[in-house]
């Protein structure tokens, strides 16, 4: 007999996985020839057997092909390393109080969703702390509209409060999230914890106290573990809180930047165009820093060239696996 199930948590050769039929997690462990050809992580699909009579653990035969993984590439050691597989949907939290809004991390975490090819969500939160004179949340949200992401105005503090700037809130994240899995990201103290309790009524807290203690420095949870949201499936990983991008190539970088990759290609010197003041023919250059619309389009830009000059800092041969 041969049950479909998803890994859970992961130890070297031993696994917790959830059978798809009954819900129940079983533990199991993998043939040696499986763990050779490529390792088994959280979220992965596989084909698992039960147990000999009078045996405890069900045996992983078969790893179900991948429709997403979350990497990042290792270019001391020329490869990849896989942290969670099959991923619908990247949640970005940022916090519309206190800690400040942060622009620029947020361009990281959405460059990370384009080069993994995850869908993302930006989740102002806090909202009940808001005020206008801190940023503009509309600008925020309007600057990502050439990457279709997703905005959501909520507070987790009180699941009652109604959106006033964008369209979507609470209600509708929710639906957004319907059997989808999520990879949670975001800033220490941004409030991811309190939100993911209400988004999973809070069952989240009795499968994971620590969870609840999310913040860096305070989560002691040092591996990727897919804990079930009650409507939602969740991975949270301490390997993606960090957001260096120095792993990645200029050209994954643009790639990463397709809104800017896009208006590269009206600049007249495309393919060498370094969009500073005295780039002949630049698109950018062109530009009204007073018009809104262009001031959307230049924040971009600066995210841009930010990361470009970490990315720059290592050669791109040194950097694919």
């Amino acid at each position: 007999m041969i049950i479909k199930a998803r890994i859970f948590r992961s130890s070297k050769r031993h696994f917790d996985c959830q059978r798809e039929d009954t819900k129940e997690v079983v533990h199991a462990t993998a043939l040696a020839t499986l763990l050779k050809e490529d390792h088994i992580v959280v979220g992965d699909w596989v084909e698992i057997s039960p147990p000999p009579q009078g045996g405890e653990e069900w045996k992983i035969e078969n790893v179900i092909e991948r429709q997403s993984a979350i990497f990042r590439n290792l270019p001391r050691e020329q490869k990849k390393k896989v942290i969670a597989a099959n991923v619908d949907v990247m949640m970005v939290v940022v916090s519309a109080g206190k800690p400040a809004y942060k622009r620029g991390l947020v361009d990281r975490y959405l460059a990370r969703s384009d080069y993994w090819n995850v869908p993302a969500y930006v989740i102002f939160n806090k909202m009940d702390l808001y005020e206008e004179t801190e940023f503009d949340i509309k600008f925020e949200a309007d600057r990502l509209k050439w990457l279709n992401v997703k905005c959501f105005e909520v507070s987790a503090n009180d699941k009652n409060y109604k959106p006033r700037y964008l369209s979507a809130g609470f209600e509708e994240l929710s639906q957004e999230l319907h059997k989808k899995t999520a990879i949670l990201v975001g800033h220490s103290g941004v409030g991811k914890s309190r939100l993911i309790t209400e988004l999973s009524h809070g069952k989240v807290e009795l499968l994971s106290g620590e969870l609840g203690k999310v913040g860096k420095g305070a989560h002691t949870t040092t591996w990727a573990e897919l804990i079930d949201a009650d409507d939602f499936t969740l991975i949270d990983s301490p390997g993606i809180r960090s957001m260096s991008l120095a792993d990645l190539t200029k050209q994954d970088l643009l790639y990463c930047f397709s809104d800017v990759n896009e208006w590269t290609t009206k600049c007249q010197f495309s393919s060498n165009c370094t969009h500073e003041a005295n780039s002949k023919g630049c698109f950018f250059q062109k530009l009204d820093g007073g018009n809104r619309e262009d001031q959307l389009i230049l924040s971009r830009l600066d995210s841009y060239k930010r990361v470009l000059e970490e990315v720059s800092n290592i050669p791109d041969w040194l950097k694919k696996p």
